[in-house]
This record gives C-alpha cells, structure tokens and sequence, in this order.
C-alpha cells in the first residue's frame, strides 16, 4: 500500500515580516498567513486527508486548523517536526545575528555543514528526528493520506532525508513559501517525490529568508 505525505509550511507570521529568527519561539499569523493557509485548505480540500501531523508551535498549529476547516480530522501534535531550536538567536533580527554571530549566521545560510549552533541545534540534529519522524508515522498510517504541518528547516530536512541530498546542498532550490505544498508517495523502501514547494494557490508570493 502506498502512503502519501502532503508536506507544508506555515503561513506567513509577524516575525517572518520582521525577519526575526523564530525557531522554537513564536509569533502571530499575519492576515496574509491566514489567507495562505485558507488556499491551501481549499486546494486539497477534496483530497481524503486521514491525519494531520504538526508542529506544537502556535503558528503551524494554526495553520493545521485553518488548513482543516471544517473536517472532522484527527489533529496530532509531534515535537519532532518543530523547527530547528536557534537558541540563543531566536527573537533576534537576521541584522543583529549577522553583527553578533557573523561566522556562524554565513555558515547557517551557506554552509550549513559547518554551522555550529548558539544553544541551539545543528542540522544534521533536525534531519535526525525529522527522519525517525517519517519512518514511524509511514508504518503506522500505512495506505493513508497524512497532511504535515511544519516548518522551513524541518521540512528541508525531510526531504533531504528522502532525497539523499548533502547537508552541503540544503539550501538548494526549491524555496519554500509558507504553505507551499510538498508531496511524497512512500510504498516500503520506495519514495517517490510528485511535487516539492509548490505555491501555485498563494498570490503576491516573494522570498523572505526567516525560519
């Protein structure tokens, strides 16, 4: 039997506006973020969703809401698909890490490899739990379809755990606009990759590097 994975992000929060490092913290949908997440739950809304997985952080949870609607589908909280922890960064705008941390933000952006975390988690730390993630809730919900609400991080690091891709290449193409929609057909030790980030339901979409 084949499990399919509908992955997303977020929507939009205030910190992403404000490019403050979020992490494990949180911030408020904006309006914009709730009109996201209300296209993606109109985009699949035909699509028989049997759980929803997200992240306990408030924004993706509300985001899982949203996305739900008015189906009556279990929604189930998972610490492992929350955002990589940035320690001591979180709160903290892109500027004031860059003047502070300067050697560890360029490596966290462009060679993550080598990013040695401020209190917080390395890369290959996420990769690990998100990927212990997958595998379970694939053998649980075998032959069901699972919508997975988290985050940028998180969700580039499943899929460079199914796609075999180098921490080296992490921040590689594709950019993953808050609720774009990633899709995953999993049967045993096969997975396949239908759609990566795909953000064809937003409007006004535009890069805004804030995790």
């Amino acid at each position: 039997m084949t499990t399919t994975l509908f992955i997303t992000r977020h929507g939009q929060t205030v910190w992403n506006i404000e490019k403050r490092m979020q992490g494990w913290k949180d911030s408020h949908l904006t309006e914009d973020g709730i009109n996201q997440a209300i296209s993606l739950g109109k985009r699949i809304e035909k699509i028989d969703i049997d759980y929803i997985y997200t992240s306990p952080t408030g924004r993706a949870y509300n985001t899982a809401e949203i996305v739900r609607g008015k189906r009556n589908i279990p929604i189930i909280v998972d610490n492992r698909i929350r955002e990589i922890n940035m320690g001591k960064w979180e709160g903290m705008t892109q500027i004031e890490i860059d003047n502070l941390y300067k050697e560890e933000f360029f490596n966290f952006w462009n060679a993550p490899q080598l990013y040695e975390p401020v209190g917080g988690e390395s890369f290959i730390q996420v990769r690990e739990r998100v990927s212990n993630f997958i595998e379970e809730i694939t053998k649980k919900h075998e032959g069901k379809n699972i919508l997975i609400v988290t985050h940028t991080i998180a969700l580039k690091s499943i899929m460079s755990y199914i796609q075999h891709t180098p921490l080296e290449r992490f921040w590689a193409p594709p950019y993953i606009h808050p609720t774009s929609l990633t899709v995953v057909k999993i049967q045993n030790e096969n997975k396949e990759v239908i759609m990566y980030a795909d953000a064809s339901h937003i409007e006004d979409t535009k890069e805004i590097k804030a995790v």
